[in-house]
C-alpha cells in the first residue's frame, strides 16, 4: 500500500504520525491511539504507535535526510526509505518468518509502516546482558542462504537479475560503506575516532601496506560484484531476538553487492561477543559462529542443488569453489568490520560500553589484531573451524 501524502518532505511529529496510522485504516477509526519516538539510531526517527483498549502495534519508520551523529552538514538521500521497504519485502518473499511484514510506504516522505517488533529484544543488547537466543545462528544463517541464493544469478534468469540489480542501486549508502568500512580506517583521516591509547596501533594499521593491499582488493570485491541482493548492514544491532523468534530489520544499505559481505558482516558482530567473554560464555558465542556458515553452507548447497538456473551446477568442483570464495571474502570483510568498529567512526557497544578502561582497551587492541588476521588470512580460511582458530591465536 503507498501513502498519499505531501509532495515535499517534513518531519513527522508524534501527532503527526497518529493521523498516518490513521489514514491506511490499520486502526478503527475512533481508537485512542498513543505514540511514542522509540529510535535510538542515527539515522531514522521511529515512532510506535498503540490502541489503549487491545495494545495493537505497528511502527512508522521515517528517513532523517541526514546522519545524527554528522548534523545537516552531511546530508543523506531520502531514496533510502524506499530501498529499504523493497529489499524487506523481496527478502520477505523468501523468508517471511524472518522480516518483519511492510504494512505502507510513502517515497515523498521517506515513510514505511511495518510490524511492530517490541516483544523481541535487539539482538547486541541482549547478547551484552549475557542473554541466550538459541535460534539466532540457525535463522540467521537460513536468512543468509534464502536471500542470497534467490537474488543472484544462480537463483534467477539473468535479466531478472539485472533489472533488479539497476532497481536497488544505492549509490549514496554505498559510498559511506566505502568510505567507513573500506578507506577510512585504513588511513590517518578526521573521521576515525578512539582512544589516545589505541594511537599506535592505529598507526601500525596505517602504515601496514601489505594489510592494506589486502584491503583494496576486498574494496575492489565490494564495489564491482554485484552478486545478489545484499542486507548491507547486517549486524546484531540489525536483529530482533528472541527465545523462539528473529527478525532482520533496517536494509537500508542494501544493494546488490558480493554474497560474503552480508555474511561477514554478521560474523564480526559475533566475534566482538568472543572478544569480551570467557570459558563457556564465550564458547556459545563460538558455537554460534560456526553454526551460522554451517547452516547457511547446507541451505545454500540444497537450493543449489534443486533450485538453481546456473548451467554449470552439476561441474563438478564448482559449488565447493563457490562456498570456497565466499567464506574467504566473509572472513575478509569481517576483519574489516572488525577494525573499523575500533578505530573508525562508528563503533559498537559491546566495547565501548566496557566501563574499565584498561579492559576495554585491552579488548579493542585485541579486535584490531583479530581484524588484521582475518584480512591477511582469509584465502587460507578453508572451513569455519580455521575462522575460529585464527580468532583464538590472536587472542591477547
Amino acid at each position: 500500500m503507498t501513502l498519499t501524502a505531501p509532495t515535499t518532505y517534513k518531519s513527522l511529529t508524534e501527532e503527526a504520525a497518529i493521523e498516518l496510522a490513521k489514514t491506511i485504516q490499520a486502526f478503527d477509526h475512533k481508537a485512542q491511539l498513543t505514540c511514542r519516538e522509540i529510535g535510538d539510531g542515527n539515522l531514522n526517527y521511529v515512532f510506535q504507535i498503540e490502541e489503549a483498549a487491545t495494545g495493537k502495534r505497528l511502527i512508522i519508520k521515517q528517513a532523517l535526510p541526514y546522519a545524527k551523529v554528522i548534523g545537516e552538514s552531511w546530508p543523506l538521500t531520502l531514496k533510502r526509505a524506499t530501498i529499504e521497504a523493497n529489499v524487506l519485502k523481496k527478502h520477505g518473499e523468501f523468508v517471511p518468518s524472518l522480516v518483519p511484514a511492510v504494512h505502507a510506504t510513502d517515497e515523498a516522505l521517506a515513510i514505511t509502516v511495518m510490524e511492530d517488533l517490541s516483544h523481541l529484544e535487539i539482538a547486541r543488547e541482549g547478547l551484552i546482558n549475557g542473554r541466550q537466543f538459541p535460534r539466532l545462528s540457525q535463522d540467521i544463517g537460513e536468512y543468509l542462504a534464502q536471500t542470497l541464493f534467490h537474488t543472484s544469478d544462480y537463483g534467477l534468469h539473468p535479466f531478472e537479475k539485472k533489472r533488479l540489480a539497476a532497481e536497488f542501486s544505492n549509490p549514496e549508502l554505498c559510498k559511506i560503506t566505502e568510505d567507513l568500512i573500506f578507506t577510512d580506517p585504513f588511513f590517518d583521516v578526521d573521521t576515525n575516532d578512539y582512544e589516545p591509547q589505541l594511537q599506535a596501533a592505529a598507526e601500525a594499521i596505517w602504515n601496514d601496506r601489505k594489510l592494506q593491499l589486502e584491503v583494496a582488493k576486498l574494496k575492489k570485491s565490494f564495489l564491482t560484484e554485484a552478486e545478489a541482493l545484499l542486507h548491507g548492514d547486517l549486524h546484531t544491532g540489525s536483529i530482533f531476538a528472541g527465545p523462539a523468534e528473529t527478525k532482520v530489520i533496517d536494509p537500508e544499505f542494501g544493494f546488490y553487492g558480493p554474497i560474503g559481505f552480508d555474511v561477514g558482516l554478521f560474523l564480526a558482530n559475533l566475534i566482538f561477543q568472543t572478544i569480551t567473554r570467557e570459558g563457556e560464555e564465550r564458547q556459545e558465542i563460538v558455537a554460534h559462529i560456526e553454526k551460522t556458515w554451517e547452516v547457511f553452507a547446507s541451505s545454500f548447497t540444497e537450493l543449489w542443488q534443486t533450485q538453481s538456473v546456473e548451467s554449470f551446477k552439476e561441474t563438478e568442483g564448482y559449488l565447493e569453489y563457490v562456498l570456497g570464495k565466499v567464506l574467504a571474502d566473509a572472513v575478509g570483510f569481517a576483519g574489516c568490520e572488525l577494525i573499523r568498529r575500533t578505530i573508525g567512526l562508528a563503533h559498537v557497544k559491546d566495547l565501548d560500553s566496557i566501563e574499565d578502561n584498561d579492559k576495554r582497551i585491552s579488548f579493542k587492541k585485541q579486535a584490531l589484531q583479530s581484524g588484521r588476521e582475518l584480512i591477511l588470512k582469509r584465502e587460507q580460511t578453508a572451513s569455519i573451524k580455521d575462522l575460529v582458530e585464527i580468532l583464538k591465536e590472536a587472542r591477547i
